[in-house]
């Protein structure tokens, strides 16, 4: 989820954590159905509202 969260695609999270794209995209298809997320904006939303990741400015 935080990676999700941080914007990065399912090819990056499964390279890092050394899982297939397809094992990361059902951990996300679940997320979504747990979570009740629609879409990754709502994800993102949550992740900004519990502290799970930092806004930051481009200034």
């Amino acid at each position: 989820m935080h990676m999700l969260a941080l914007g990065k695609n399912l090819r990056e999270i499964g390279e890092e954590l050394n899982l297939s794209i397809k094992t990361v995209s059902t951990y996300k298809t679940r997320i979504f159905e747990k979570m009740q997320f629609q879409n990754n904006a709502e994800l993102v939303k949550y992740a900004l509202q519990f502290n799970l990741v930092e806004t930051f400015n481009q200034f």
